[in-house]
């Protein structure tokens, strides 16, 4: 029995739901060159790296916020003084000009692979713009396993509000007992639980800096292959 049968007493999940940065793929790299292109064209220190791994989850919005303010609290950033507009019209040209540094993370296909054939209904719901999940699965090489993709701006809601979980699980026709959310951040575990949903965490992804177990998903795991593999002791 695998750790995902565990959490469904024996039986498969109908739909796995995923978040996309952090969790299927380390999209930092390409971010950070995005913001720091952005403050660049503004007269600003880039950020780096380092920081922008810690700013992103929560949208392309919220994180031009950050890299202005220099850190992961932006509320002293007033619109008009930041000259937020401009910024974030920048930093979207810049992402918009390629992912060459954005990769795959080991084990994500081979999950994929394994829920696609037993014919597990799948979706991606990330809070980045709708408008680079596409390209960004099909550059990739993850386009055609996902039947429905919300963006940060397909609904009014942004994860942690669990509005895009409830609209993906209603086209699907699969009650949140029957469904699992698969994420990296504090966003995705809330989410999940404000839908009634499972929630698997990955260590590696991107929750701001704390370890993601504090938030206390179902299961925390280092590597999707984890997720479909048999568990320890059980056959």
């Amino acid at each position: 029995m695998t750790r995902l049968e565990q959490l469904f007493d024996g039986k498969l999940p109908r739909l796995v739901m995923f978040d996309l940065d952090g969790t299927l793929m380390d999209s930092v790299p390409d971010l950070a060159a995005a913001v720091d292109k952005m403050l660049m064209l503004l007269g600003r220190e880039p950020a780096g790296i380092a920081r922008v791994r810690d700013w992103v989850g929560n949208g392309s919005r919220v994180l031009v916020r950050r890299a202005l303010a220099g850190q992961l609290d932006h509320d002293g950033v007033a619109d008009e003084l930041a000259g937020e507009a401009l910024a974030l019209a920048l930093f979207m040209q810049a992402y918009a000009g390629g992912h060459e540094l954005t990769a795959v993370y080991p084990g994500v296909r081979e999950c994929l692979d394994w829920l696609r054939e037993r014919e597990v209904k799948l979706a991606i719901i990330t809070n980045k713009p709708a408008q680079f999940i596409e390209p960004l699965l099909e550059e990739k090489g993850l386009a055609g396993y996902f039947q429905w993709l919300v963006g940060g701006d397909t609904l009014p809601q942004q994860k942690p509000d669990p509005a895009a979980l409830f609209w993906v699980m209603d086209k699907a026709g699969v009650a949140p007992g029957e469904s699992l959310f698969v994420g990296d951040s504090r966003n995705d575990v809330r989410a999940a639980k404000a839908a009634t949903v499972p929630c698997v965490a990955l260590t590696y992804g991107y929750n701001h800096g704390e370890p993601i177990a504090d938030e206390h998903p179902a299961l925390v795991l280092d590597d999707l292959r984890e997720l479909v593999a048999s568990a320890p002791g059980l056959r």
